[in-house]
């Protein structure tokens, strides 16, 4: 994977090949396929990492919801070299027995069932080692708790650790599960540097220097993919992480992970200036209103002694609680907020205006400068070209502050908010009429309270990179990390460049990076680069206007990566559409400045472009992603995304030469679980799996298909 030279040993899942198969949690295969599938009640999982052992504790419940007694063997696919310490089931008093099958008895058990239940689901587990045991008829109605504790030794690979848990269940229960847990607990010698899931929105929290926890929690699901925990440690002051995935002789992709100190004791929180520009327009009346001020309260109570701010509010004129930034204290803050408490909502709306008074305010020095701005309408008095306010607020932003933008409800107009977040380096939050305003505002002023690091700027040297996203780089805070995706062409050991400023004073963090060759482990990492690239193309026409060679790219990399967002579904339509009109459809699409359509679609764009973890589909149900291929299903067909018309090898499902494949590819397991009819690329031949075609192999194509 990688190699970095600032990053300690510290511990790891390290999984042979495990980009290219995916495992099975603990499922319970019934004798009589036909019968149906337990239901899985809930999946709970603990893991405890202390400094080179990892433990996962499984606790499953499984439910009889079948209308009929039923039987059946409990398969759960292990980890490579991994040393199950406990099952435990029991049934009246009985404690059941387990044990582990080698690859190929497991082969064996999964191509049976595979046979007998028509179904090719199993075959992506193919070539692990087994958990199994005999379930004794389980009564219709009755439930089996299993639990099951496995342990591994731990390597690491360049710095950089990776654990993976099989969390995919979704043809394996009758209905959805009631709950899925995870619940992570580390302790290292060593500071954790990046803590980081691409699969699951996890909720960490950093003990100390050298410890952290971490949850996650979902309900009525099933879930589609595994969990992924990637974790490293470092001895700077500034962690950098480097992930990698390079096919053999095409570019390849980079996820930088950088992350600031996460104590008060090893790093500076900078002296902030902040202002806070809040709509008091008529249509601000009411719930909104009330919210905003609190919002603004709590901001102000929390700014650190050092900080100095200001404070706007507008409708159709403009007020300033004080014609300068002010320092912070006990008296200026009271001030503030009596001040703020006694705003009503009357009035138009001049955006223009406030801005204008707005950036003066700031100051060119050596503080991070932060303008938080909040509507809920479209400019309704004075300038309300928005183009010429976006124009406008560019060109009085001599400070260069960052634009913080919140717009509230469904009457904004999300191109002019997204343009003066997008030109001024900030962000935009949209806050829909159902959510509360006070507590969007406090979060996002959490995230940004204590920043160490200003203006960074990322530098690689020796490798050559392009494509990266965020374009501009925002600010580095405490308690959070900076997620930098790329691609790279050549190869070999680069020096990787974190600066920025710290209270005026130049720094910089080099660490030395490998960029290899080929890495096929962190299989996301495409996916994840496309959707920051698909959000970044987006944006631009939709703030600045559509060209064919924007909409060609957005549809070709929508298509490629199975990235589906609200301009591009007609990509999931059964009916084809042609080029022409799949394009004619986004420009429909990115049409509307306001409305509901316009702030889904601009929400989506900023969790695309913001997005940790990869791109989950709502439209599964005709789409599949398989490590980095994506198929749609095309006339009942799970088709590659790369397959155009072209003569495909046809091969019957479930047939001898059918699972042959499985032995002559060992890749391929999980292309074929897609469905019983698919079309996989395999080099340059497409191998199309029906009701029709060869049972057997012949050689000729058997040394074709061969690596």
């Amino acid at each position: 994977m990688k190699r970095t030279s600032y990053l300690i040993a510290l511990f790891t899942l390290l999984l042979a090949a495990v980009g290219l198969h995916a495992w099975a949690d603990g499922v319970i295969l019934p004798d009589d396929p036909e019968h149906g599938w337990l239901s899985i009640i809930y999946h709970d999982v603990t893991v405890t990492i202390r400094d080179g052992v990892v433990t996962t504790h499984v606790d499953q419940l499984f439910r009889n919801e079948t209308g009929r007694d039923l039987e059946g063997r409990y398969i759960f696919p292990l980890p490579p070299n991994a040393v199950v310490s406990s099952f435990t089931m029991w049934v009246d008093g009985v404690a059941l027995e387990a044990t582990i099958l080698d690859a190929d008895d497991a082969r064996n058990v999964y191509e049976d069932f595979v046979r007998r239940a028509i179904d090719p689901a199993l075959l992506e587990y193919v070539g692990r080692e087994t958990l199994s045991a005999r379930i004794f008829p389980i009564p219709d109605g009755d439930e089996r708790r299993i639990e099951i504790t496995y342990s591994e030794l731990l390597a690491a690979e360049g710095g950089v650790y990776r654990y993976r848990y099989p969390l995919d269940t979704e043809r394996f229960s009758a209905w959805p599960l009631e709950r899925v847990s995870i619940s992570v607990d580390m302790e290292t010698s060593a500071p954790l540097s990046a803590v980081y899931s691409p699969t699951h929105t996890m909720a960490i929290q950093r003990t100390s220097v050298s410890s952290a926890t971490g949850a996650y929690e979902d309900h009525s699901l099933l879930p589609t993919q595994d969990f992924l925990l990637y974790y490293g440690a470092a001895v700077d002051e500034l962690g950098m992480t480097l992930l990698t995935y390079r096919k053999p002789g095409q570019d390849g992709c980079f996820l930088l992970i950088a992350t600031p100190p996460q104590v008060e004791s090893r790093g500076k929180t900078l002296p902030k200036d902040l202002v806070f520009v809040l709509d008091r327009s008529g249509s601000m009346s009411g719930e909104k209103i009330e919210q905003a001020k609190e919002a603004l309260r709590f901001i102000l109570e929390n700014l650190h002694s050092e900080d100095r701010f200001a404070v706007i509010a507008f409708s159709d004129y403009v007020e300033t609680y004080e014609t300068e930034l002010e320092p912070v204290s006990s008296e200026t803050v009271a001030r503030a907020v009596a001040w703020s408490s006694g705003l009503t909502a009357m009035g138009g709306t001049d955006i223009d205006a406030a801005l204008s008074v707005a950036f003066p305010l700031f100051e060119e020095n050596d503080r991070p400068r932060f303008l938080v701005f909040l509507t809920d309408g479209e400019a309704t008095a004075g300038e309300i070209d928005p183009v010429v306010i976006a124009a406008n607020a560019f060109e009085q932003n001599a400070a260069e502050a960052r634009v913080f933008v919140f717009g509230v409800g469904y009457n904004v107009n999300t191109v002019l908010l997204d343009q003066l977040a997008e030109e001024n380096r900030g962000t935009t939050t949209y806050v829909l009429p159902e959510e509360n305003l006070e507590v969007s505002l406090s979060t996002f002023y959490r995230k940004i309270a204590s920043p160490v690091l200003a203006d960074t700027v990322l530098e690689i040297a020796e490798v050559q990179t392009f494509d990266i996203f965020p374009r501009n780089l925002p600010d580095m805070f405490r308690g959070s990390q900076i997620l930098i995706l790329g691609r790279y062409r050549d190869h070999g050991e680069a020096r990787v460049t974190l600066s920025g400023q710290v209270e005026g004073t130049p720094t910089a963090v080099t660490t030395l990076q490998d960029f290899p060759e080929t890495d096929l482990a962190a299989s996301f990492l495409p996916r994840l680069w496309a959707g920051r690239k698909i959000a970044h193309l987006l944006s631009q026409i939709r703030l600045y206007g559509e060209s064919d060679e924007l909409v060609d790219e957005v549809i070709a990399l929508s298509k490629r990566y199975g990235i589906i967002t609200p301009y591009t579904s007609f990509l999931v339509d059964d009916g084809a559409l042609d080029e022409e009109e799949m394009a004619d459809a986004l420009r429909a699409a990115t049409a509307p400045q306001s409305g509901v359509s316009a702030v889904a679609g601009a929400q989506m764009l900023q969790g695309l472009a913001q997005a940790e973890t990869v791109p989950v589909q709502a439209e599964a149900e005709r789409l599949r992603v398989v490590e980095t291929r994506t198929y749609y299903l095309r006339e009942d067909v799970w088709t590659d995304s790369a397959y155009v018309d072209e003569e495909t090898v046809e091969v019957v499902a479930f047939s001898e030469a059918y699972f042959e494949l499985t032995e002559i590819l060992p890749w391929i397991g999980p292309h074929l679980a897609v469905g019983d009819r698919v079309i996989i690329a395999v080099s340059d031949l497409f191998i199309e799996i029906g009701e029709t075609g060869a049972d057997t192999l012949t050689p000729e194509l058997i040394g074709t298909l061969k690596p």
